[in-house]
Parts: structure tokens; C-alpha cells; sequence
């Protein structure tokens, strides 16, 4: 059964009724029209795309990508899809590429979830910041071979296979702490630990792979809890506030710049993902803040208007949306089409 968790009296009568499945939130929502493009269509010789992982906008229109190919690549694009730079080539700071997110000051963030490191970079590519610290090779002798057990060692500044980061609007850092921690961190905009919360569980203020995270304009921070099937909401002092549960297992989340302001969210298997299995479900879901679903768009494929393990969305622009597939070795423009509004008139 799903279940649905609140920090208060009221919060328990706001979020009374009925847990839907992600089968039932399909079939009663409607269907944004919209129309994509493969935005990245040609690489410099000696450079490729593979997965794609992250992807992000800055304020001049210009996309980042960070991918999987052969070690984490971090690319940077103009608004027509031409290649413009690489940040950090050859980095010891890559290792498995997990996110990349642009700041309000267009400064460039790298989540790698091999390395534990997360790289900040001025928007010429100059690096300003390295928070986390890339486990030592000896010490992870007696970890091979397997997969990464949950740790719960929240230590202030080192992660534990991190997967996403974002900023409230006095720059406070928080970080999604990920596959082997379960936790969020909070750090101040200089990197100073502030707090933590989280262990792994299902219940508050708990977690299980917190896949992705994203800020509104008040400084609530939303969490893609992926393997318990919702999306958690924290206030800025990182309390429990609500959950929403209603569009299946979400892998990434955006939040637009717009106002109002909505939320995205992709939609995935929540079945055995630790162990690999490839995401099945293809939808895209259009919120309000306040969990209300609006729309979805897109369905599971390698087509353009489908999408193969949608990873991380950048949704700057409430209808210009960028997808970062793992599967299809891309990144999608999505452009949603405003529904037509017709006359009752004769």
C-alpha cells in the first residue's frame, strides 16, 4: 500500500483521501501536446555524447550536459545546439557522472556519484569550489566485487554516491545524498556544513535513493524519493512538510524560473533499480507546487516524443524543457503546445 506522510494536524487533513498509483494518475490525466527535438546533433571530432545524464540551462539559453562516456564529460552548448566548451577535461574530481545544474549566477555545478565530488565552475571554466572527497583506491578493496551498501555514515563533508544539488534564493547549498546515504545536506553558499537530515527508510524523514532535488522561490526544497515512489517536501530548515505520491517513481525533478511557478517530474520502474533494471515508463508529469497534477507528456521509446530513462529535466522555461535520456544517448527540447481555446459561440 502507498502511503502518504505529513508533519502536522492539518497537514493529515490536507492530505486525507486516497494514495493513486501511477497506472490510475495516467489514466485521469490529460495529455500535454507538445512537439521535441534532438537538440545535440553533432560533436566536435574526438568528442561524444554517450548517456546523458544531466542536463541544465543558464541565463543566456545556453545548455549544459553531463555524460557517461567513457569517464564524465560535462559539456556546454549555445541555444542552437553548437558545441561551446568542455569543463574540466580529464578531471580527478569525474568518475561516474550523475548532474549537472546551473546557478543564478551561471556558475556550473558537476554531480558525480563515482567520485563523490561536487565541482563548482565559474562560467568560463574556472573551478571555484570541490565539496566531498573522491574515496582513496585501498579503501575500496573490500567493497569489490558488488554494489554499494547503505553506509549511513553522514559525515559532514564527504558523500556517499551523491546525485543532485541545488540553491534557496540566498545561495544555501543542499544535496541529495543519494544511493548510500539517504540523507539531504544543507551547506551555506561558501560550502560550510549546516545540517542533514534523512536515513534510509519509508517513512519521515526518511529516504530511499533521494534521486533528485529541487528549490521554489520560498526556499522549499523538493526531493525525488525514488525507490518509495514519491516526491518529498522539505521547508528551507530541511522538516518534513508533505509527500506526493501520485506519478509513479520519479528519477529527476525541475522546478521552473516562471511565475507560478511548476514543477516536473519524470516518471519510472520503481522495481529492483539497485540492481540495474532499465526504466519502462516514459511519462513526463506537469505540477503545481502544491502537488496538484496538471499534465504528462511523453511516453517510453527512442522516437523524438519519446523518451528512453529520462534521468534529469531543466525546466528554466515553463514550456521549453530539456530531457537528459540515459538509454537514447541524447537530450530532448521539448516545447509544450498551450491548449486551444475554442468559443462556445455559433
Amino acid at each position: 500500500m502507498m502511503r502518504r506522510f505529513c508533519a502536522s494536524v492539518v497537514g493529515l487533513l490536507l492530505c486525507a483521501g486516497p494514495a493513486f498509483a501511477q497506472a490510475k494518475a495516467k489514466a485521469t490525466t490529460p495529455e500535454i501536446p507538445f512537439d521535441s527535438v534532438s537538440f545535440v546533433t553533432k560533436m566536435p571530432a574526438g568528442l561524444y555524447m554517450g548517456e546523458a545524464i544531466g542536463v541544465a540551462t543558464n541565463s543566456k539559453g545556453n545548455v549544459f550536459v553531463m555524460t557517461r562516456s567513457g569517464e564524465s564529460k560535462v559539456f556546454e552548448f549555445d541555444r542552437n545546439g553548437n558545441f561551446v566548451k568542455e569543463f574540466g577535461r580529464g578531471s580527478y574530481g569525474y568518475g561516474f557522472a550523475h548532474a549537472v545544474r546551473v546557478d543564478k549566477d551561471d556558475n556550473v555545478w558537476s554531480v558525480d556519484e563515482g567520485s563523490n565530488v561536487i565541482l563548482k565552475y565559474a562560467p568560463d571554466g574556472k573551478l571555484l569550489m570541490v565539496l566531498g572527497k573522491r574515496p582513496d583506491a585501498i579503501d575500496q578493496l573490500n567493497r569489490m566485487p558488488g554494489t554499494a551498501p547503505y553506509s549511513g555514515a553522514n559525515r559532514p563533508y564527504s558523500f556517499h554516491r551523491p546525485t543532485d544539488i541545488t540553491w534557496d534564493p540566498q545561495g544555501n547549498i543542499f544535496v541529495s545524498d543519494g544511493y548510500t546515504d539517504s540523507r539531504i545536506v544543507k551547506y551555506d553558499r561558501n560550502g560550510r556544513f549546516i545540517k542533514s537530515v534523512g536515513t534510509r527508510g519509508s517513512g519521515v524523514n526518511q529516504f530511499s535513493t533521494p534521486h533528485g532535488i529541487a528549490a521554489d522561490a520560498q526556499g522549499n526544497i523538493y526531493v525525488a524519493d525514488r525507490g518509495n515512489s514519491r516526491i518529498v517536501v522539505l521547508d528551507n530548515d530541511l522538516n518534513w512538510k508533505t509527500t506526493y505520491e501520485d506519478v509513479g517513481a520519479p528519477w529527476g525533478l525541475c522546478i521552473s524560473q516562471s511565475t507560478p511557478q511548476y514543477l516536473y517530474s519524470t516518471a519510472s520502474s520503481s522495481t529492483n533499480m539497485e540492481v540495474g533494471n532499465v526504466a519502462i515508463s516514459g511519462e513526463i508529469y506537469k505540477m503545481q507546487l502544491d502537488g496538484k497534477v496538471l499534465g504528462r507528456f511523453g511516453k517510453a521509446g527512442k522516437a523524438l516524443k519519446e523518451f528512453a530513462s529520462t534521468h534529469t529535466l531543466d525546466c528554466r522555461n515553463p514550456n521549453e524543457i530539456y530531457v537528459a535520456e540515459i538509454n537514447a544517448w541524447r537530450v530532448q527540447k521539448v516545447t509544450l503546445r498551450p491548449a486551444t481555446v475554442t468559443s462556445s459561440r455559433e
